[in-house]
This record gives C-alpha cells, sequence and structure tokens, in this order.
C-alpha cells in the first residue's frame, strides 16, 4: 500500500482541480480523477456503459473512476502522499483504503461565480449549470464523513490547510 493516500472531494466547481493542480506545483503526487481515471461506467460492477443522449442525470450518476487504476497507485509506495482530486460515483468501493477525506465545502454564490468563469467544460451550458446547482444544495453522491475545507479562501490558503491536516 501507498504511504498515505487522500481523496479530495467536492461539488462541480469547488476547486478539485485546481486543488491538484495546485498540489503538484509545490511537489506532491496529485491525481487529477475526471482526467485520468473516468469514465462512464456502473458504480457497481464497473462495467462501461453508453449513456443515452442528453441524459444528464446518467452522465452524472455513471461518472466513475477505473478501480483497478485507482487500487494500482494506492499500492505504489513511491510517493510520501497521493491526493486523488474528483469526483466519482463509486467512491464507496476505495474510501475505506485511504487516509483521509477532505470535502470542499462553498456558498452557492461563490459557486454561481465559479459557474459564471466556465467556459466549453462542464457547468457552462444552462442545463448542466442547473444540475452543478442542485447536486451542490443536495451533497448528493460525495461522502457523508470527512474533514470540511472552507473552499471560498484563497487557493494557497486552502491547499495549506489540506496538507496541514496531513502531518
Amino acid at each position: 500500500m501507498g504511504r498515505r493516500n487522500y481523496l479530495i472531494e467536492g461539488s462541480s466547481g469547488a476547486g478539485k482541480t485546481t486543488i491538484a493542480t495546485e498540489l503538484e506545483r509545490r511537489g506532491y503526487h496529485a491525481v487529477h480523477g475526471d482526467r485520468v481515471l473516468a469514465y462512464q461506467g456502473d458504480p457497481e460492477t464497473g462495467e462501461r456503459v453508453t449513456p443515452p443522449p442528453g441524459d444528464l442525470d446518467f452522465l452524472n450518476d455513471h461518472h466513475i473512476w477505473d478501480l483497478g487504476k485507482v487500487l494500482a497507485i494506492l499500492a505504489d509506495p513511491t510517493h510520501e502522499m497521493t491526493f486523488f482530486c474528483g469526483g466519482s460515483r463509486n467512491w464507496h468501493k476505495f474510501i475505506h483504503r485511504l487516509d483521509g477525506v477532505f470535502l470542499l465545502q462553498l456558498d452557492r454564490a461563490t459557486l454561481e461565480r465559479r459557474m459564471d468563469l466556465r467556459v466549453n467544460e462542464w457547468g457552462s451550458e444552462p442545463d448542466e449549470r442547473a444540475m452543478v446547482m442542485a447536486l451542490h444544495e443536495s451533497g448528493r453522491n460525495q461522502p457523508r464523513e470527512g474533514i470540511r475545507i472552507d473552499a471560498t479562501r484563497p487557493l494557497a490558503e486552502v491547499v495549506d490547510t489540506i496538507l496541514a491536516h496531513c502531518r
């Protein structure tokens, strides 16, 4: 098993990708889950699925990470700490193997400002944005337990807070 492994989760727009990039800049091993692990699949079996056209609920509910790749990264002892950053609907398949979970929290106004800045990415279309806002309010598909991090603060402070919890 890797030395220490953490999940950084939160709604779309909470800052998971930005935090991963900052952790990498600081020399930490960060996995951009939505870029390198994600695909459309059944959260229980991992079987790949084809989403019905335009069905955003299906897209959201079947956004999973490749469990084999996650387990391989978890087993890699070459990094002092690994941060998995992103959202997956099959986190329940690997969360018990992690040393900690960080849940990025932000208020609706901050999320709306961040969504306003998106162009050609998830949440930039009106129907996607409506889904992002609804998921933010409900917390659906996210772990309930973890260390809550105020993601409205400046990036450096958010990352410093996460790292302080890992020491």
